[in-house]
């Protein structure tokens, strides 16, 4: 045999496997039969099952399943990979069996492989890094812990970034007056900071779906074995291993109370990532609006400047394009198609075991890494730096003809609508038209039609 490859055995037979591999045989099997796309199991997954796997042993330890030096050792390995080593020797497509199976035997044979070289003597992937355990709790959990580690190191922090940074903008633009719109038309007036406030509100509300939507996801059906029934799994083993990994993660976890439902279905995961697709939702429209406000800068909007990035054209020399807010909207969209293949997916449970747990692995967490250097960068390249035109804004509140509407209750409607019309056509500032068409005063139509105050609310 060629000296770049060893031999491997499994229950199937003799595999050849580069000699420099940490995985075995049935990680082999895997790399060979699966082609089906470019994308490995994400690396955040592989983190949650290190972190599985010393678990596991710390708990089999414990009970007194497995010899104390094979768990410290199979513990060692786990931490390596925790810490960001051997990645590399994951290798296995996305689109593998459905349960998972291959991504749970590469890393109990990569653990194994670094757990003998440790001990220097034969760990056993099955019998020992997997003891306890099977594919079908294994690979669930997985999902669960690392949707639970990304969002709370990543996704939620950045939102309440983007949060602050409106709140810090809110501050900035305190009393400056500008058109509201509705359908896309003039509409009445309304302050940068009340527009803005409409924004944090959603990231506020976004951030509270999501943290409520992990509470389920807490919920970890290890233990649980090949069906739900526990099968091969000490009785003690879920309660002591979620002990084990909260002292080890940091994290919040708590044994589930049906394992047949962590096992046959991934409704918590199908609903974790409906709130993700809200948060792309609010994004999406975040980000339009700041295209709106920012278009022109001669012959659109031009309400606010944002900060120039990049030129904007390989053709057309000084365009400057809004790229961030173009660049979040896309990964938005991303987002939303992601939930759709999570859906379709969450559907796939057949029986004691869904089937689509590597594809809702990998959209999962993809979505929130997306949606999480979107809230920061939407935070720190678009919102935090932008300035405000107040030239055209003042320019369009002196000519917008939906100003009259404040006058409905002393003039009336159509009286109302007369002026605005003129106004409108004659290109002319509605209080000119009004002074012309009604017997209040100019100052007070001053009063009537002063933007600021209309922005409060109420009867002027």
């Amino acid at each position: 045999m060629n000296k770049k490859y060893r031999t491997e055995k499994d229950s199937m037979g003799e595999v050849n496997v580069p000699s420099d591999a940490l995985y075995q045989a049935q990680t082999q099997r895997a790399i060979d039969n699966f082609n089906i796309s470019e994308h490995k199991m994400p690396k955040d997954l592989i983190v949650a099952l290190a972190y599985i796997k010393q678990a596991a042993a710390k708990t089999n330890a414990k009970l007194g399943t497995l010899n104390s030096h094979i768990a410290d050792a199979i513990i060692k390995a786990a931490q390596s990979v925790i810490d960001g080593q051997y990645h590399d020797h994951f290798p296995i497509d996305v689109f593998q069996t459905g349960s998972g199976t291959s991504t749970n035997m590469n890393a109990n044979e990569v653990l194994a492989t670094l757990a003998s070289q440790i001990l220097n003597e034969k760990v056993s992937p099955n019998d020992h890094v997997n003891m306890g355990q099977s594919s079908n709790d294994v690979i669930p959990t997985a999902i669960q812990v690392s949707a639970v580690m990304t969002c709370e190191k990543l996704l939620i922090p950045a939102l309440s970034h983007l949060a602050e940074t409106l709140r810090s903008k809110k501050k900035e633009l305190d009393g400056i007056v500008k058109t509201g719109r509705t359908h896309l038309m003039d509409a009445m007036p309304i302050t940068f900071s009340q527009e803005l406030s409409g924004w944090e509100a959603q990231i506020q509300h976004a951030s509270q779906s999501i943290t409520s939507a992990l509470e389920s996801v807490r919920a970890l059906g290890q233990g649980g074995t090949a069906v739900g029934t526990g099968i091969n799994a000490h009785t003690s083993f879920a309660e002591d291993f979620c002990h084990n990994l909260i002292q080890i993660s940091g994290l919040s976890f708590k044994p589930s109370d049906n394992f047949y439902f962590n096992l046959s279905c991934q409704d918590s995961i199908v609903s974790l990532s409906g709130q993700l697709k809200t948060l792309a939702v609010a994004l999406m429209k975040i980000s339009n609006d700041l295209r709106w406000m920012n278009s022109g800068p001669l012959a659109g909007l031009g309400e606010i400047e944002l900060e120039a990035l990049q030129p904007g054209s390989s053709i057309m020399p000084g365009k400057v394009n809004p790229v961030i807010p173009e660049a979040v909207a896309m990964a938005s969209a991303q987002v939303i198609g992601n939930d759709t293949t999570i859906t379709v997916a969450g559907q796939s449970g057949n029986f004691q075991l869904n089937v689509m747990l590597p594809v809702i692995a990998y959209n999962l967490l993809e979505s929130i890494h997306l949606l999480t250097n979107s809230c920061i960068s939407l935070a720190d390249k678009a919102i935090k730096p932008f300035k405000v035109r107040q030239e055209n804004i003042d320019k369009a509140l002196a000519k917008n003809p939906i100003l009259i509407t404040a006058l409905n209750p002393v003039v009336g409607y159509l009286k109302a609508a007369e002026i605005a019309k003129k106004a409108y056509k004659e290109g002319r500032a509605v209080i000119d038209v009004a002074e012309e068409e009604t017997d209040l005063s100019r100052k007070e139509l001053e009063h009537y039609l002063d933007p600021k105050i209309l922005t409060r609310g109420g009867l002027v």
